[in-house]
């Protein structure tokens, strides 16, 4: 059976891609040398394969922008080159465009009470950021044990509280769906 491919990226995703190869070429993973473009590059391609549109895949490479580059100056380049769509889910999926950033666990309940009322094109792009992530640090536990958390702002348990109630919010918006169920198999690698 020859499958043709559906919602094919276009240049506007390759412009995307030269963005945050831009503003995130000098980051790495946490506690890494892995490059940081890897995370968006991972984003990207869950939603991708998840039914994502075109704007939600470039919202995906682009999703740390504002957080980790610039704040509100890089919110409004995002707008002006890739539209309103993709700047609204890139925002919406930030928890803070300030520099320094606000303490940590404000940040986080702050997010989680948001996500429970973002629109629905903001919820693929979140769930398949928290996937990747979570992914990662199944796999880096697995390698490194509790050292790994010395990385990291939030504790252990911290950083368990905020996972498993995005994925409850997660569930109760979307339902068991393939990518909601990875969250939850991926939380299970990391806190069993």
């Amino acid at each position: 059976m020859n499958e043709q491919p559906t919602n094919v990226p276009t240049q506007r995703f390759t412009d995307a891609i030269a963005l945050a190869v831009e503003l995130h070429e000098a980051h790495a993973r946490k506690g890494t040398t892995v490059p940081y473009m890897s995370h968006l590059l991972g984003v990207a391609s869950l939603v991708m394969e998840h039914g994502g549109t075109e704007d939600q895949c470039i919202a995906g490479l682009l999703h740390d922008a504002v957080e980790d580059c610039g704040g509100a100056p890089t919110a409004a380049r995002i707008r002006a080159e890739f539209g309103d769509a993709v700047a609204d889910i890139v925002e919406a999926c930030s928890d803070t465009d300030l520099d320094p950033k606000p303490p940590w666990l404000g940040r986080k309940t702050a997010y989680i009470d948001h996500i429970t009322r973002a629109p629905d094109d903001v919820l693929l792009v979140s769930l398949a950021d928290k996937v990747h992530n979570c992914r990662s640090l199944a796999t880096d536990t697995e390698s490194h044990g509790d050292l790994l958390w010395a990385r990291f702002t939030g504790t252990k348990v911290e950083s368990r509280w905020y996972y498993e109630s995005l994925c409850k919010v997660f569930e109760e918006r979307l339902g068991p769906t393939p990518l909601v169920r990875e969250l939850r198999h991926a939380i299970a690698r990391v806190w069993p």
